[in-house]
């Protein structure tokens, strides 16, 4: 397959100041940066990104279902992979995911045969491989199918529109699958399966309503039930539902027969219902004098009645003009939100990566304000939050500055959810929580924002008693086939340890090391809501917060290094043999979760200095710190998944995210910005293969932005680290409507390897001593806006002489009393 371009729509508009607001940002996005892995051709270990027609944060995200061979080297979250069979295109995916796959529904499909070899209950019949490249700008995407069908996307908020131009001596149908979903070709426990529908066709006319329901995917989830209404815009020659049995071999769950061939449709005239056995359902379209076909399609969770008043309501007929829409509302709500020179004498590359960066950390959760079919609430409801595990390592933090009437949209969201539903989500999708990848870390999240002051609306109340329920109540087990010792639903499973011991026990318990480390953030998240909502329980969480030095083994010893953070036993006794730098599958079932002992060492945010302390002081934690990042000292094969990475800190690995700026902690703030932009350098790229893994919903693109803009936050805390931007002005519009200005003097724009250093800071005319600067610093920085000024040269210079950044949750545990 030829190397898939980017076709790039719109006029840009030539102006002379960066600040200028018509500037057409969305024309240096590549929406295939992160489409492709390791292996040319294949997602399999890429970005698992999505590839289609879509607003920022919609519901609808319109694209490419495919189904890769060989399966083992297979990768269908995000829906579209560079050469896999095309099943459909469908209306609803998310982007970045791993794990089993979610949505891939409801879905059509051009097709110029129906009789014959083509079956419609078998989609390996009928699917197609695609000629030439596709082509996709924001908000639009192109293919061309080995039938001859072109296919053209675009989408709103709730609906999406397809454009379909079929050869002048094909058949021109169009398939409607209700019972269509992305599967997961090797796990049948965590594959969706379908669970019932429903569609009806109007006497003599262009419209289709009804519903689809489908089941389980990536969290186990309860049945989604999405209502239909699409419409053509010509009426069909002939138009006919069907049903089918329900076969699809999924061992879990019902179906019709056992090793029994696909049946045939049965056509049912006008109205196909799937019954008792959850009969499959759908309807074929056929036109004959035509070569183009039209067709909006909307959606709602709630009623066919709001799928239809948005279909009418947000889509012409028109892809240029609703493609145009969507360019206009992601330059206008995101890529304008960060301004830097975009002239042809600026560098182009870091442009694309930049605004690419955002455009794909903009993608999911997606925003279901009136869209909630589970409960009646006066406030937004939100969906596909995948998961907060990676999101509150950093992407939380810039959508509160640059975002604030979306994040307080989605905080309010997540408070409700507990209100109702008893627990914040760790993970949510298809409105059902899981999976709990180690702590409560919804909590992190909205600690985040309560030391940043986002109160506007939000009932702070409530939000400490979600906090508290996460750090005090055990969740109820739900039976999860990957963890045979605690719930991954929501909560914290491991709380029977944590509490009477005051750390994960690697017996009684998965993933001892990294919930220990985990718990701790969590618990110290809570002493910061604590402290202004419930001072008298701040203590009790703070020293909770200090837990994960009991898992520290004063005596473990690896690479010439000693003390680490290991599995310790109920009995008080550790793993002595455990392997520091391998954590085997590092997956559910092992004693660390996506990194190692050696890596997780270094991941407690909220009291570094005392890993300082632990690790025998500066001097031997920089050597520790160096070492992580010297080539082929991992212990773990990534394989497909590592893109190159043979050190021990994966840049691609949410957890080792803040560990190259560590070194601003020892006051040596210039070899945070060397590492960081190394790393930076190293793995990120403005091609397919472009990112270093997974993106985890945007979290891998959020860091490069935080990267580009010179500044990185801890989180849980009102502190951003300073480091070194890539552009001579950046204007950011932070708080709604004011403007944080990042300038710097002396930056070298070459290869970006010289003349990076920071020789000097000054914030809003003051000169700073300090390698780092809080929330509401200098007449409120991050709130107020103003001006940081970098002085960068080629100096390798320890430039800063006031104190080191703070370690809120400092505590110093007798380790030798256990």
């Amino acid at each position: 397959m030829k190397p898939l371009t980017v076709r790039v729509t719109g006029l840009l508009m030539i102006v002379d100041s960066v600040f200028a607001q018509n500037i057409d940002y969305a024309q240096f996005v590549n929406p295939f940066i992160g489409s492709e892995g390791a292996i040319p051709g294949y997602a399999y270990g890429g970005g698992d990104v999505f590839v289609g027609g879509a607003v920022p944060f919609g519901m609808v995200k319109l694209g490419l279902d495919t189904y890769e061979e060989p399966v083992n080297q297979s990768a269908l979250n995000g829906g579209w992979t560079p050469q896999g069979h095309v099943t459909g295109m469908s209306l609803m995916h998310v982007s970045g995911t791993g794990g089993g796959s979610k949505y891939g529904f409801p879905a059509q499909m051009p097709l110029t045969q129906i009789d014959g070899d083509v079956n419609l209950l078998d989609n390996r019949t009928y699917w197609q491989t695609r000629v030439g490249d596709d082509t996709a700008s924001v908000g639009y995407f192109r293919t061309q199918f080995e039938s001859g069908v072109i296919a053209d996307l675009a989408a709103s908020r709730h609906a999406g529109l397809y454009h379909y131009t079929y050869p002048e001596s094909a058949e021109k149908h169009v398939l409607v699958d209700f019972s269509h979903y992305l599967p997961h070709p090797t796990r049948s426990w965590d594959s969706q399966f379908y669970t019932g529908g429903e569609i009806e066709i109007p006497p003599n006319s262009s419209v289709y309503t009804g519903y689809t329901s489908i089941a389980g995917g990536w969290n186990l989830g309860a049945p989604v039930t999405v209502y239909v209404c699409g419409e053509f815009d010509s009426l069909p020659d002939q138009a006919k539902a069907f049903k089918g049995r329900n076969t699809f071999p999924v061992s879990r769950h019902f179906r019709t027969c056992d090793n029994c061939t696909t049946p045939r449709p049965t056509y049912t005239g006008s109205t196909a219902r799937s019954g008792p056995m959850n009969d499959r359902v759908g309807a074929v379209f056929s036109w004959t004098n035509t070569t183009e076909v039209k067709s909006r399609v909307g959606i709602s969770f709630m009623s066919v009645d709001k799928a239809c008043a948005y279909k009418n309501s947000e889509l012409s007929w028109s892809i240029e003009i609703t493609a145009e829409a969507a360019r206009d509302e992601w330059n206008r709500d995101v890529f304008s939100k960060i301004r830097v020179d975009t002239s042809k004498s600026a560098n182009q590359t870091r442009l694309a990566l930049l605004y690419s960066s955002l455009y794909f950390m903009h993608l999911i959760p997606s925003e279901r304000v009136g869209e909630n079919p589970l409960w009646d609430s006066d406030e937004p409801y939100w969906d596909d939050f995948y998961t907060m595990w990676d999101l509150f390592r950093n992407q939380v933090s810039l959508w509160h500055l640059i975002q604030p009437s979306y994040y307080q949209s989605m905080i309010r969201s997540l408070i409700d959810m507990f209100k109702h539903e008893g627990y914040l989500p760790d993970g949510r999708s298809g409105n059902y929580n899981g999976l709990v990848q180690g702590g409560s870390n919804a909590d992190n999240v909205l600690a985040d924002a309560y030391v940043k002051g986002l109160s506007e609306s939000i009932n702070w109340t409530e939000g400490y008693a979600a906090v508290k329920k996460d750090a005090d109540v055990v969740p109820f087990f739900d039976q999860n086939p990957v963890d045979p010792q605690g719930s991954l639903k929501e909560g914290r499973s491991a709380l029977n340890d944590w509490i009477p011991l005051g750390y994960v026990s690697a017996d009684r318990n998965t993933r001892a090391v990294s919930k220990t480390v985990e718990y701790s953030l969590n618990d110290f998240a809570v002493s910061q809501i604590a402290a202004g909502e419930a001072p008298d329980q701040r203590d009790l969480y703070l020293r909770r917060s200090a837990g994960w030095q009991l898992s520290w083994d004063t005596e473990a010893t690896s690479r010439n290094f000693t003390g680490f953070v290991m599995p310790r036993y109920a009995n008080g006794t550790f793993h002595k043999t455990y392997n520091i730098t391998n954590c085997g599958e590092c997956n559910w079932s092992d004693e660390s979760y996506e990194g190692t002992a050696f890596e997780y060492s270094f991941v407690i945010p909220h009291d570094v200095a005392r890993i300082i302390d632990l690790m025998g002081g500066p001097a031997l934690f920089e050597s520790r710190l160096d070492y992580v990042f010297q080539p082929n000292t991992s212990g773990v094969d990534l394989g497909v998944n590592g893109l190159g990475i043979t050190t021990i800190n994966n840049v691609a690995n949410e957890p080792d995210f803040q560990t190259p700026y560590l070194y601003n902690y020892l006051n040596k703030q210039w070899k945070s910005v060397e590492r960081s932009r190394q790393l930076a350098n190293d793995f990120y790229f403005n091609s397919s293969n472009g990112i270093p893994g997974n993106s985890d919903a945007g979290a891998l693109n959020c860091w490069l932005v935080w990267q580009m803009l010179g500044l990185y936050p801890v989180v849980t805390t009102p502190v951003y680290l300073l480091e070194s931007p890539w552009f001579a002005d950046i204007n950011i519009t932070v708080n709604y409507d004011k403007t944080l200005r990042i300038r710097t003097e002396g930056l070298d724009d070459g290869d970006g390897r010289q003349g990076y250093y920071v020789q000097s800071v000054n914030i809003n005319n003051q000169e700073w001593n300090k390698n780092w600067v809080e929330h509401g610093d200098a007449g409120g920085i991050m709130t107020e806006g103003g001006e940081i000024l970098f002085r960068l040269g080629a100096e390798q210079k320890v430039w800063e002489t006031g104190d080191m950044p703070p370690s809120p949750g400092h505590l110093d545990l007798d380790l030798a009393q256990g």
